[in-house]
């Protein structure tokens, strides 16, 4: 009976022996991973063009504001918002009884001047009296003149005509307000938009990249050089027409760290308005730069990163330096030369090592692609 006992765990262990080698077999025959197709592309140089883009105010080329040179109140606006006006034409009219009394009293004392100095005449000439006395006449004469003049002067101010052809703006007072000279708000401004300005600046960084890239020894040489600017409205809409910088300021300001600059706009169909806000877009060429599709590129710890495809079409990943970034291409500045491989699409989907099967295609069937990649 114990020798069956024996032969049966005897039996057992083998079995088990046999079980455990044929688990080891089937686990050493195990399938290698797949090798995934994706499609890779060659780093290119190509030319290519940025806009720095800069927030600007609009202004016309003429812009004048419109201050009452007397004090009083506003009995007439004589134009609307938007309208175009001549130079001469009335905009407001102000109140002017107390100025049209003041006109009457300087008027009476012109003609009791005048009347001294009549009667005095002739007895100057029959010396009965001095010609101190006549000329002294003549003095009061002309002051009262004077006077009466500049109280006249006065009245006609009270009719605040445009100084110049343009278009009226905001108007910040109605009938009834009391207005005067010293008021830090304008009646209105008178802008001739047929051209317009659009100011904006550059902080010293940008400003020195900017003046070291511009050709020219001298700073007008460089505005002549300067290519043509762009112009996106508020509705980021791009307007028509290019402009060119025509001025820059001098020197930094001390508060804003930045440098003004100012482009013309033709404005012919009037789309443009004084004090209106737009943005200015600058380019910036980029000659014979190495470029890599945008999508194409990863970021971790604030570093970017492609993948590079190595010796039997393994991936590693390898740190480049971003110049900027055009529409849908980046510009590498380090990191990359050209006709480097690298992985185009699916960085997400990879890891460092990994075996791919490449699949070439090019950089513009990268870009041009609509449909969503998730990285």
């Amino acid at each position: 009976m114990i020798k069956k006992k024996l032969s049966s765990i005897g039996s057992l262990i083998v079995l088990a022996i046999l079980f455990s080698g044929c688990n080891r077999g089937a686990s050493n025959s195990r399938p290698a991973p797949a090798i995934n197709p994706y499609p890779t592309i060659k780093v290119e140089r190509r030319d290519v063009t940025a806009f720095k883009k800069f927030p600007a105010e609009i202004e016309g080329t003429v812009s004048s504001e419109i201050r009452p040179k007397i004090s009083g109140y506003v009995l007439e606006v004589a134009v609307h918002e938007g309208e175009k006006v001549k130079a001469g034409q009335l905009l407001f009219r102000l109140e002017t009884q107390s100025l049209s009394q003041d006109a009457s009293a300087a008027k009476a004392n012109v003609q009791a001047a005048q009347v001294e100095v009549d009667k005095l005449i002739p007895l100057v000439e029959k010396n009965i009296i001095s010609s101190v006395q006549l000329e002294t006449a003549k003095a009061r004469l002309a002051q009262a003149k004077s006077s009466y003049q500049g109280v006249a002067a006065n009245i006609d101010y009270a009719r605040v005509k445009s100084p110049v052809d343009g278009v009226v703006g905001s108007i910040n007072f109605r009938e009834g307000a009391l207005v005067s000279p010293q008021d830090p708000t304008p009646l209105t401004t008178v802008s001739n938009i047929s051209e317009v300005f659009a100011n904006f600046s550059m902080n010293e960084k940008d400003f020195i990249a900017f003046n070291r890239n511009a050709k020219g020894a001298s700073i007008e040489e460089k505005i002549k050089n300067l290519p043509k600017v762009k112009l996106m409205l508020a509705d980021n809409s791009e307007y028509g027409t290019e402009g060119t910088i025509e001025t820059i300021s001098g020197g930094i300001n001390a508060q804003t760290g930045s440098v003004t600059f100012r482009a013309r706009f033709n404005n012919d169909q009037g789309l443009l308005r004084n004090g209106s806000s737009a943005i200015v877009k600058v380019p910036e060429k980029f000659e014979n730069a190495l470029v890599v599709p945008t999508l194409s590129t990863f970021e971790r710890q604030e570093r970017t990163f492609v993948y590079r495809v190595g010796e039997n079409d393994s991936i590693f990943s390898v740190i480049i330096e971003v110049g900027t970034n055009v529409d849908d291409l980046s510009v590498v500045t380090s990191g990359l030369k050209e006709n480097d491989q690298i992985l185009a699409q699916g960085v997400g989907k990879v890891q460092p090592g990994m075996k791919i099967k490449p699949q070439p295609t090019s950089i513009d069937s990268i870009t041009s692609s609509s449909k969503p990649v998730f990285k």
